[in-house]
């Protein structure tokens, strides 16, 4: 699967991210959509790298991921109507 964020910079995600980083982007796709604010994503994601995968323990973002994390939150704020889109 593949993933192209705003900026046009495109993933594969089985081969950019690790196990522990692809679990944590599929948690992060569904919050992209239910929260309900910028903060909320915000406090989902700050969670999300502290748990890990599985409970297995904190997930410290390298740039790539750092970069999707950063792409994710702009979809969050443009969905809400509090950003332009890219």
């Amino acid at each position: 699967m593949f993933y192209t964020t705003r900026q046009g910079r495109s993933y594969h995600l089985e081969r950019d991210f690790s196990s522990a980083e692809r679990h944590l982007l599929q948690k992060l796709f569904i919050w992209q959509e239910m929260a309900g604010s910028v903060e909320e994503f915000r406090r989902r994601t700050r969670e999300a790298l502290l748990r890990g995968w599985g409970d297995s323990g904190p997930i410290r973002p390298g740039r790539t991921l750092q970069e999707m994390l950063t792409d994710l939150e702009g979809r969050v704020a443009q969905r809400l109507g509090m950003g332009k889109p890219a």
